[in-house]
């Protein structure tokens, strides 16, 4: 028997959910959309199911761990769940009498959506709560690792679909095994590429051809001022830095911490569960062996992590992360990027002006555009580095990997893809949220007219400059 060739395979699965979207949209309702993405949240979040996901995703990726996946694949949708509450995605979302406009939400059509493994359920989850939302139909491109635990997702939210008579071919998946042929077709066919992940499918997403959100790397910088209550700042640190072995791209990856409070803030670290290895040489060694990093340590509970590094005789029992003081940064420094594990690259700044440099040089190597933290009780400073820094998000006095994506305790949207704006050759500086599954349409009625003098608009430049 022939096999089936790829491209086709793939073209099939977008027939079925272009005519499962034409439907969707054509008999569509608000609560039709609200109901079909309930019906996909519940998928992920019914505990028993929640819980065979994050113990299949870490099985298959040998990233993160199971306590964690679950506490996320819960918090990321019931934190989406409340976001898109009420919210009108459906018919007429605006209507400005004043100006004539009247604006009727429509859906993308077929979204692409590429997925990575450090998420396998929970990243492909809100995309199509999202998508669903927003009236469109959608087709998951998950990473080779995350195959299993798309398939299991799926096969849960088709279980939901059929208790409420939704039609599956609404949410698919690039069939297995995965390619990047099947991958690139998806991006040139659907309608709109949502785009998670490596920087080479972020590029292949960008140059497709096709409308596409993606999103930056992460590399997050935090500062510590002399003004930080130093054991809250350590505390949250660990908390952020360990929470599913450091999988997270907003992920604590440098503390830059000013002179005066230095050792005190060490030693703060130490009683959060962070030892300091002063051996950056050796550890650079162990984490990137071949100049890859080693994969016994990236994203691995802490005892593995320090035995892959073979530091279990250089750090005390009950170590949570190491903290490696270094200088260097740029492509010679590979502390200075994302490392994907449990190890904190710890900078010494003169001072708060000299913590912003060293932040910024980080930066610029590596994550600009995405996130930088800053634990201080100076209420000038989120402002000033908010000015210095090219990033979308200065995050402060909090939790880094759980107030970047949206928390209970600030204003941001629930995701777990944040864009970068131009700083990281991206289209958007938002976290991906429902708008960006959306379009609209404008009736557009005449209105009297308003057209200024000259006078109106000139006077003061005039004023100033002369005619």
């Amino acid at each position: 028997m022939n096999a089936v060739d790829p491209v086709t395979e793939l073209d099939t699965i977008l027939v079925r959910a272009r005519t499962a979207q034409a439907q969707y949209e054509a008999n569509g309702s608000q609560a039709r959309y609200d109901r079909a993405a309930a019906a996909a949240a519940w998928a992920i979040m019914e505990p028993g199911r929640n819980r065979e996901l994050a113990e299949l995703a870490v099985a298959t990726t040998g990233l993160g761990n199971v306590a964690d996946k679950i506490t996320k694949n819960h918090r990321k949708t019931l934190g989406l769940m409340r976001d898109i509450q009420g919210v009108t995605t459906f018919g007429v979302i605006r209507d400005d009498a004043e100006n004539g406009i009247t604006e009727i939400a429509r859906p993308m059509g077929v979204v692409g959506a590429i997925v990575p493994s450090t998420n396998p359920a929970a990243t492909p989850a809100n995309n199509i709560i999202n998508a669903l939302k927003c009236g469109n139909a959608i087709v998951v491109a998950p990473s080779p690792k995350g195959v299993a635990s798309c398939e299991r997702l799926l096969a849960f939210i088709h279980a939901e679909f059929s208790k409420i008579g939704e039609d599956p071919d609404l949410v698919q998946m690039v069939p297995a095994p995965g390619s990047k042929e099947k991958t690139q077709r998806l991006m040139e066919a659907c309608d709109k590429i949502i785009c998670t992940g490596s920087q080479n499918n972020v590029h292949r997403a960008q140059t497709a051809g096709t409308p596409a959100v993606a999103v930056g790397a992460g590399n997050v910088t935090v500062i510590v001022d002399e003004t930080a209550d130093l054991d809250a700042a350590a505390e949250k640190i660990r908390a952020s830095k360990t929470f599913d072995n450091a999988t997270s791209c907003s992920s604590e990856n440098s503390a830059v911490v000013v002179d005066a409070v230095y050792d005190d803030f060490v030693a703060a670290m130490a009683r959060a569960g962070g030892a300091v290895v002063d051996n950056e040489q050796g550890v650079v060694a162990a984490l990137w062996p071949d100049g890859h990093l080693n994969r016994a340590a990236i994203a691995q509970d802490a005892d593995k992590m320090i035995s892959a590094l073979g530091l279990e005789e250089h750090v005390p029992d009950g170590t949570e992360y190491i903290a490696v003081p270094t200088e260097g940064i740029g492509p010679e420094h590979p502390l200075s990027g994302e490392k994907l594990s449990r190890v904190l690259a710890l900078y010494r700044a003169s001072d708060f002006e000299a913590a912003v440099t060293t932040t910024l040089r980080i930066q610029r190597h590596q994550g600009a555009g995405h996130s930088v933290g800053l634990h201080s009780q100076n209420a000038d400073r989120p402002m000033q580095l908010a000015r210095a820094i090219p990033t979308s998000r200065v995050i402060v006095n909090q939790a880094h990997t759980f107030a970047t994506g949206g928390s209970f305790t600030n204003g941001m949207p629930f995701s777990l893809s944040m864009g970068c704006g131009s700083w990281g050759g991206n289209s958007i500086d938002d976290n991906l949220h429902w708008k960006h599954f959306l379009q609209s349409t404008k009736i557009v009625r005449e209105i009297p007219a308003r057209e200024p003098t000259l006078d109106q608009i000139f006077s003061e430049y005039w004023g100033e400059a002369g005619q």
